[in-house]
């Protein structure tokens, strides 16, 4: 579904990222792990074309965006949600609004069929329909990260979802409620997914597969398994917080998605 070949990408002559490669399948989710400053959201930023690399393509399911258009490159991002750090709601709007707002913008839509798709999403999401006339700042951290999956998610219904720190600022109850339903629509709706973040356990519950940068290169890519038995330095130093604070990071994997273990963030 997704193909980063040989990216390199610069800043005023600072160089981000170099020389990245990466498939990600359809259906399956992606996590991509690293320090700060290691390039991880601005992969989002180059998948979104918000950016463009110095080097290197980017494939979107046989389309190569790095070479299309304006017009093809907005047709391919209407197959794609985003889910930004923090929620990123419009906090001028209500909750209807916020998740209705690709439609309001680019559908053509009767107001009682926009209501019942904005009420179809919040379900969707774990939300009860009859907050849709609340304002964002009347929600927990928690519920207004999931109004804003609902609005990723009404949005053209994409194949790809998006996820930059999902997570960050939220009690663990609620974090948990988010990699659960990130998990959720992998699963029952097959959408492919990339999430940035920060939190080793949540890698380690969402992902198919987990990408690590660092010093602007991908040093692994593999499985949660194989992320957990690897014997590379960097890699053991960056999990060492996660495996002291669960004993073992394979124990985490290898008993499977029933296992809730305790949060650590690197």
């Amino acid at each position: 579904m997704i193909s980063f070949r040989n990216i390199s990408y610069s800043i005023d002559g600072n160089l981000i990222l170099e020389d990245i490669s990466l498939d990600i399948p359809d259906g399956e989710t992606t996590v991509i792990l690293g320090p700060s400053g290691s390039g991880k959201s601005t992969m989002l930023r180059l998948l979104l074309g918000l950016a463009e690399p110095d080097s290197g393509s980017i494939g979107i399911d046989g389309v190569e965006i790095t070479r299309v258009g304006e017009e093809q490159l907005r047709q391919v991002r209407q197959r794609m949600g985003m889910v930004f750090q923090q929620g990123a709601l419009f906090d001028s709007m209500t909750v209807g609004e916020n998740v209705a707002f690709s439609l309001i913008e680019h559908a053509n839509m009767a107001e009682e069929d926009l209501e019942r798709v904005i009420r179809e999403h919040l379900e969707l999401v774990g939300l009860d329909p009859e907050l849709i006339d609340r304002m964002p700042d009347q929600l927990s951290g928690g519920m207004q990260r999931r109004v804003a999956i609902a609005r990723a998610l009404a949005a053209q219904n994409p194949q790809i979802l998006l996820y930059d720190e999902p997570t960050t600022g939220l009690d663990p109850q609620s974090a948990e409620r988010i990699t659960d339903l990130i998990v959720q629509l992998r699963d029952r709706m097959k959408k492919t997914s990339i999430m940035v973040t920060h939190d080793i356990a949540d890698a380690f519950k969402v992902a198919n597969s987990v990408a690590v940068l660092n010093e602007k290169r991908m040093v692994f890519h593999g499985t949660p398994a194989q992320l957990a038995n690897t014997n590379e330095p960097f890699i053991n130093d960056f999990l060492a917080p996660f495996r002291k604070a669960v004993g073992s990071a394979s124990r985490v994997v290898l008993k499977g998605p029933s296992t809730e273990p305790p949060r650590a963030s690197y």
